[in-house]
């Protein structure tokens, strides 16, 4: 399947990061709405906000009634919306559950709420829940498809489901990621959907600033870095994103979609590696990256859509960087750094 049929099918919409202390619309990046916080503002006041700036893609992590209230009647807001990872063996046990999920969490808002995607957990593969996806996933796909909804049913994974990734053309899954992922992988391709990944450059080079240079890992340089064997690599992103792409092949899986559901870099909590600087540079040129749509070296000119982590400090997350990924702050709405 080409590029253009890919971006049609799945009709993903676009926001970014732009001049000064603004955000406004770009090709394919959106942000995730996170709720970990105790001082976050109104979830109406979030969507003003959004709308203000040309926010048209959101993603949360569970079916929050505040939120998906809030939602109602900005369509043109695509809404990724999450199945929590606690409800999973009930659901995984019962499509009579699955139904009842559904009814109780979706249904309600499917006249006025843009909802695009369902996500079947976050990040469970591979673990303890992780074989509880496939049931969940065929379920809600079989109930969406009955109805004949425009509602495309996924997981979201973590790059920890790989076992090699360096070079990018050695990457493989893990033995549990092979049997945990590997039929979800084989099944999303059969529907043409999507898989949803978490990628984050900030965490291999925070584990060994030393040998991993910062420019590589902040899109900050054009200078080749990594060369595998045709494929020459500027950026730590690319060759994340393609180990994922080479991983899926040596299971039989090619040309499946895939969206980074999670990217960004952090502005305090780590000394000197975690600075305002430092995540202004990576979202801008994260966003410059999906902007120019020129993909990745194994995807080459084939747009790649993405979500920024995340839209607020929350401050109920685990102390450190974790309460730091947030382009604004949350009692004010105010942007954390400049942006340009």
């Amino acid at each position: 399947m080409d590029c253009l049929k890919k971006t049609l099918l799945f009709l993903l919409s676009c926001t970014a990061i732009l001049l000064s202390n603004n955000i406004a619309a770009a090709a394919n990046v959106g942000l995730n709405y996170g709720l970990l916080g105790d001082n976050l503002p109104p979830p109406p006041q979030v969507i003003n906000l959004y709308k203000s700036i040309g926010i048209t893609k959101i993603r949360i992590f569970d079916p929050n009634v505040e939120v998906l209230n809030a939602l109602r009647g900005h369509q043109d807001i695509g809404v990724t919306v999450g199945v929590k990872d606690q409800d999973l063996a009930a659901l995984a046990a019962s499509e009579e559950a699955v139904k009842g999920w559904f009814a109780t969490n979706i249904e309600p808002y499917l006249t006025d709420v843009n909802i695009t995607f369902i996500t079947v957990g976050n990040e469970v593969i591979p673990g303890p829940l992780g074989s509880q996806v496939l049931p969940v996933v065929k379920s809600l796909t079989n109930l969406v498809e009955s109805r004949s909804l425009q509602i495309s049913i996924t997981t979201v994974v973590s790059m920890a489901n790989l076992g090699e990734s360096y070079p990018p053309s050695s990457g493989t899954f893990t033995p549990l990621a092979r049997e945990q992922l590997t039929p979800v992988l084989k099944f999303l391709s059969e529907k043409s959907v999507p898989i949803l990944v978490n990628m984050y450059p900030y965490f291999p080079y925070a584990s060994d600033p030393v040998n991993i240079h910062l420019d590589y890992a902040t899109f900050n340089t054009e200078a080749l870095v990594v060369q595998d064997g045709p494929l020459g690599y500027s950026n730590m992103f690319d060759a994340m994103y393609d180990a994922f792409l080479w991983a899926m092949e040596k299971e039989g899986v090619e040309d499946l979609p895939l969206v980074v559901s999670e990217t960004g870099w952090p502005s305090a909590g780590n000394g000197d590696l975690t600075t305002p600087l430092i995540a202004s540079t990576y979202n801008r040129n994260f966003v410059k990256h999906i902007e120019s749509g020129k993909g990745t070296p194994k995807r080459s000119n084939c747009s790649i859509d993405g979500y920024i982590f995340a839209t607020f400090n929350e401050n109920l997350k685990p102390a450190g960087t974790e309460q730091h990924f947030g382009l604004f702050e949350p009692t004010d709405m105010k942007p954390v750094y400049k942006l340009f």
